[in-house]
């Protein structure tokens, strides 16, 4: 059916759609749905683009292919290294290669000057361009053909930190957990990593979004998951330690009197102590510390604390702020910023903190044997009130949301209420905000976890005051997307694991494994559609994946087992179809992988299925790395969050509990029988250990720093930055 009630669109709509990239129709699996004009309409707007009514739309066409005509490169070029690539230019164009980073000027003239030659260095360089009277400028990234993957196969734990607590918590996991939980599975359990939840840094206010992919930055942690005791400061202050005390009580109320994890009342308590530890004088060591910290952060922490600073005084909602500090570059903004030096200063030590145990706690895992260590989950978007939101506005889309059509499985389609990139202004900056974006994510991590990798070729738009039906898909140039990636994860030593579950266009998954990017299969959704459904077996399983049983979106292995998330989604009116077929498909479900168990020689004839079998057949794929989702291990059956719930379920608030329901600390977690039984099942992956480097040789980045605020804005390259070498 159409998605809006006069859904034809005169033909220059369409023809300008196709232009900017954005699709005029879809398929969610029920047919082809073609896009109203007033959906196009929206769309266009939010890219600049005025087609509001048909001569509106055909004049901004020939704009368009005028524009296009007069340009001689794209703003982004692309060029793998290894292979030569091919330049659109005029016969008599000169081209003149400025390099990144202290390698001069490469002159690529007369008959090879269509084509760049294979042998680049890899980077962020800039081609410049003369045909007659004609100029033109483009960003150069040349990046390596494939990604680094992971050295052994391995196995590793998925953990939502704040959900698991220690006896020295706040009231929720913070970073020294996360040290010791990696530390306790790579040197007594022989994981090879630990996957968490993103830690960006949330919006500030009370009651907060506790969702971790609703941020209000993706470049900056948050320091609600700073473990206070651990700042050298901290010993200093007497009144710090007497809240270190009161803080025992949060602790006490969540693993003891079974109540939900308090974000707000964590960080009102921390908040109140990193106040006090700001005003103790910092040592020399730790001032040089902090000081070569902010000078490799550059602009980029300094709109982040001026974004805080402003949001302590106005709200975090930064579209009804006066109207002068809307904007980071307005005048405004730089008289408030000597008004605020304080608190901007506040918060550019916090995200030093945070910096610091993120080093620490991948340290830990490295040192524990882990090969990988930490994998950081980068959110899909940012909250639109937010930080990011506020100081990256220019490449964001207004008035749009990303989502998800409708689907088999949700016929109302998903709004996720984060503004997209704009694919036109991104292309212009070269892409240096999705660069510096991607090499924020791999400084403290031995691999990355993209939310909905999909994205890299085209997102769902939702305009506002639209439904989700309402939207349609906008095209990214997934040939810079990926590009950026992989020369950033390059760079860092990274590899990089792609969400790709759900609605996934044809050949995407293809493109992302040429590339070297991890996909990510669920036992549970592993079926052969072409015969009817059947349990996929484990030698068909694709090899390039991370493989789990569920994630923080699914329901528990515990749950699955048993068929208690069918009564819970029956309890809150989520179930599509009655719940006796509800049931019935749930049964049979489990009685595949029964039979499939009991095939493969895991299990006996008869005997019910357990957790720790259905990760020894994880064992039996090819799948290059396992993730073992860490409530499992103690047989905790509630999910971490229930789409399509807000108030009805405790999403992102419950701590890991037993199959009573009753919370663990991670000592309690490490010393259970589930816990030893799930490792055995594993054991055989990967070396011990003590026979595991301590991380792949890192190669020597060509752009250390960020990029500059300034350099991207006026669309050129990443600039020869200093900064001190990441620590190892």
């Amino acid at each position: 059916m159409p998605a809006e009630d006069n859904p034809s669109a005169p033909p220059e709509l369409l023809a300008l759609a196709h232009a900017y990239g954005v699709d005029t129709g879809y398929d969610a699996g029920a047919g082809p749905i073609q896009v109203g004009p007033r959906t196009l309409i929206a769309v266009l707007a939010a890219l600049g683009v005025d087609a509001s009514t048909p001569d509106l739309a055909a004049a901004a066409l020939d704009a368009h292919r005028a524009a296009q005509a007069r340009r001689l490169l794209p703003p982004t070029v692309v060029a793998w290294q290894g292979r030569r690539t091919a330049l659109d230019l005029p016969a008599e164009a000169e081209v003149r290669l400025e390099l990144e980073q202290d390698g001069g000027d490469w002159e690529l003239t007369g008959d090879h000057s269509h084509w760049l030659p294979e042998d680049l260095p890899l980077g962020r360089h800039t081609l410049h361009v003369t045909a007659g009277d004609r100029t033109g400028r483009a960003a150069l990234i040349v990046a390596p053909a494939r990604i680094p993957e992971p050295a052994h196969r391995s196995w590793g734990f998925l953990a939502q930190l704040y959900s698991v607590l220690s006896e020295q918590s706040w009231g929720m996991g913070d970073l020294a957990d996360l040290a010791e939980l990696a530390q306790w599975a790579g040197a007594e359990l022989g994981a090879g990593f630990l996957q968490i939840n993103p830690l960006h840094a949330g919006l500030p206010g009370a009651p907060s979004d506790p969702s971790p992919y609703r941020p209000s930055s993706r470049r900056f942690a948050d320091p609600v998951h700073l473990r206070i005791e651990a700042i050298p400061e901290y010993t200093r202050h007497d009144e710090a330690r007497d809240l270190a005390r009161r803080a025992r009580l949060l602790r006490e109320e969540v693993l003891e009197h079974d109540a939900l994890i308090d974000r707000d009342s964590v960080w009102a308590l921390k908040r109140r102590a990193l106040e006090l530890l700001h005003t103790v004088p910092r040592g020399a060591g730790r001032e040089a510390a902090y000081r070569a910290f902010v000078r490799r952060e550059g602009e980029w922490l300094e709109r982040y604390a001026v974004w805080n600073a402003l949001a302590e005084v106005h709200g975090a909602a930064w579209h009804h702020w006066p109207k002068g500090l809307r904007h980071p570059a307005n005048p405004q903004v730089a008289a408030a910023k000597a008004e605020l030096t304080d608190r901007i200063e506040f918060h550019r030590w916090l995200a030093w903190l945070v910096d610091g145990q993120l080093h620490a706690a991948q340290r830990a895992a490295t040192d524990a044997g882990m090969p990988i260590g930490l994998i950081h989950d980068l959110a899909v978007g940012v909250h639109p009130d937010g930080a990011d939101a506020w100081a990256l506005q220019d490449v964001l889309a207004t008035g749009i949301s990303t989502g998800a059509p409708p689907d088999a499985f949700n016929a109302h389609g998903q709004d996720w209420g984060l503004p997209p990139w704009r694919p036109d202004a991104l292309a212009e900056t070269g892409y240096a905000p999705w660069a510096e974006l991607l090499r924020a994510a791999a400084r403290h991590a031995g691999a990355i976890r993209i939310d909905h990798v999909m994205g890299l070729f085209r997102l769902w738009w939702v305009p506002a005051g639209a439904r989700p039906t309402e939207g349609t898909y906008v095209r990214y140039d997934a040939e810079a997307m990926l590009a950026v990636l992989a020369l950033e994860a390059h760079r860092a030593g990274t590899a990089v694991i792609g969400e790709d579950l759900g609605t996934v266009e044809p050949g995407v998954r293809e493109r992302l494994a040429e590339h070297g990017v991890l996909g990510t299969s669920v036992l549970w959704f592993e079926r052969d559609w072409h015969v009817g459904g059947a349990v996929l077996p484990p030698e068909r399983w694709r090899a390039g994946c991370l493989a789990t049983l569920t994630t923080h979106d699914l329901p528990s292995t515990a749950a699955r087992l048993t068929g208690d998330h069918v009564a819970l989604r029956h309890q809150l009116g989520l179930l599509a179809r009655p719940l006796a077929e509800e049931q019935h498909a749930a049964a049979t479900e489990v009685a595949d992988w029964q039979h499939e168990l009991v095939r493969t020689g895991l299990l006996a004839d008869g005997a019910p299925v357990t957790t720790e079998a259905l990760y020894a057949y994880l064992r039996t794929t090819p799948a290059r790395l396992i993730g073992v989702w860490l409530p499992d291990t103690i047989g905790d059956p509630r999910p971490q969050n229930l789409p399509g719930t807000w108030d009805q379920y405790p999403n992102w608030r419950l701590p890991v509990a037993d199959a009573t329901g009753t919370p663990r600390t991670l000592d309690a977690i490490a010393a259970a029988p589930g816990t030893a039984a799930i490792a055995a099942a594993l054991a055989p992956i990967g070396p011990r250990p003590r026979d595991t480097p301590t991380g792949a040789p890192r190669r020597a980045r060509r752009c250390r720093g960020p990029v500059p605020w300034e350099t991207w804005t006026r669309g050129t390259q990443c600039a020869p930055v200093r900064s001190p070498r990441r620590p190892r």
